[in-house]
């Protein structure tokens, strides 16, 4: 079962992107809590050390023009302090 804590979805410029996955970023580089919000919604959560680190790109076909995506992921179970999985091969360029 999945429960949705909080979500967010619109369109926004590149450069505004950037910068969300960027504090992101910051935040997991300093070991810092990351906090989301939008609106009267939000949530904290504490990233472990090691969580498990998902990278998708996606078409979706159907009808109308196909539907690009990219989608990251940090996974890791609750309470957990440190992730087990070894540094993988990923690279973005």
């Amino acid at each position: 079962m999945e429960e949705v804590l909080f979500k967010s979805e619109q369109t926004e410029s590149r450069a505004t992107i950037a910068a969300h996955l960027r504090a992101v970023a910051d935040k997991l580089e300093a070991g810092e809590g990351i906090t989301l919000s939008d609106g009267g919604e939000s949530v904290s959560l504490d990233v472990p050390d090691r969580p498990t680190f998902e990278v998708k790109a996606e078409r979706e076909t159907g009808s109308g023009s196909p539907e690009l995506s990219v989608e990251f992921e940090l996974e890791w179970r609750e309470g957990e302090s440190s992730g087990g999985g070894e540094s993988g091969g990923l690279s973005v360029e």
